[in-house]
């Protein structure tokens, strides 16, 4: 499961490890209802910290790979055309050329570490809240959730880790857009930055951006409303040319679940990256004399929509789209293969 540098995409993971894992309890409650479901039910808790473990290195590995496109994304989306301390760049290409050529590995790399920090304390946070929430809803420890109390499960662990994360990802922000044309002191790395901010802004400009954060928690809920909508349709059809009856077991392949998951990232990510500009857009360092540019997200609504018009709200989608739909593609192939070997080991029985 890959994580990316940024909670409201990595929450994304949580979501689909968290379904995974609740398809494989339901199907084994279902089949084995006493010896195997108790099995289940005494390794849950050390299944999920294993899991929790592995996917925090996977975190790493993907942050490391994709942040080059993070950076980009985000200078992308804070540039409105009438900003003097970013430099101005044609598409995603030559942007990273350009970031290489003057700035540097360090300069495709800024923001690094809270990136990093971000995506561990999420996925620890995530885990412990997510467990809470569940134990909550259930009537006791053997009583399944229903599609619904899952995501509202991940929904409340998501927001409870907005507002425990959210003074990281606004330090990768900044960090993110300090160039050689800035006219303040740039920040010497994370500690200093919040020492800065604290010092400058106060304890409460940590959570800007904090209001589009809880919105993008519905991002997880969209795809995975697209993802079932569209591979119904997918199903039926088939199922009709080739009288395969209602099963997906036999009609669709892992090509077929890579472009469903990647479909309904795209969905999703449509839907909720204005969220993502209007975050990043708010996170913004005040200028020298302490004022910021934006006051709140309404504000940035209604500067976006006079100066760039509709398509303002979609700056960086590419380099974002390139960052994650791959992701996604990979996330739904795992998932939907685990389903299907589970649902042939009971047809073999």
């Amino acid at each position: 499961m890959a994580a990316n540098g940024d909670w409201s995409e990595i929450q994304l993971s949580f979501s689909s490890k968290m379904i995974t894992e609740s398809s494989i309890s339901h199907f084994l409650k279902k089949q084995y209802p006493t010896s195997a479901a108790q099995a289940h039910s005494q390794s849950e808790s050390k299944w999920q910290w294993e899991n929790a473990v592995a996917g925090a290195a996977a975190g790493f590995a993907t942050v490391a790979a994709t942040h080059p496109l993070d950076v980009v994304r985000t200078r992308f989306q804070v540039n409105d055309g009438r900003v003097s301390n970013l430099p101005t760049y044609k598409n995603t290409a030559h942007a990273i050329m350009a970031i290489g050529r003057c700035e540097g590995f360090k300069g495709l790399y800024a923001g690094f570490l809270p990136s990093v920090l971000g995506s561990t304390v999420s996925w620890s946070l995530y885990f412990f809240f997510y467990g809470r929430a569940k134990k909550r809803y259930s009537q006791n420890m053997d009583a399944k959730l229903s599609p619904g109390l899952h995501l509202l499960s991940a929904a409340e662990a998501g927001a409870l880790v907005c507002l425990c994360t959210n003074p990281i990802w606004l330090v990768k922000t900044r960090l993110q857009l300090q160039t050689p044309l800035h006219r303040t002191q740039p920040y010497a790395g994370l500690y200093d930055a919040l020492r800065t901010i604290m010092r400058e802004e106060g304890w409460s400009a940590l959570y800007k951006g904090l209001v589009p954060s809880l919105f993008l928690v519905s991002h997880g809920a969209i795809q995975f409303t697209a993802y079932e909508e569209l591979r119904k349709v997918v199903v039926d059809y088939r199922s009709k040319q080739k009288n395969y009856g209602s099963s997906d077991i036999h009609v669709l392949n892992s090509f077929d679940y890579a472009v469903l998951g990647g479909s309904s990232k795209v969905a999703a990510m449509i839907v909720t990256y204005p969220f993502q500009v209007i975050r990043a857009r708010l996170q913004q360092r005040p200028s020298m004399d302490g004022v910021p540019k934006y006051m709140d997200s309404w504000h940035v609504v209604k500067e976006t929509v006079r100066f760039e018009g509709f398509r303002g709200f979609y700056k960086g989608i590419i380099p974002n789209l390139l960052k994650n739909a791959p992701a996604a593609s990979i996330t739904f192939i795992v998932y939907e293969n685990v389903v299907k070997s589970l649902k042939l080991m009971r047809s073999n029985d």
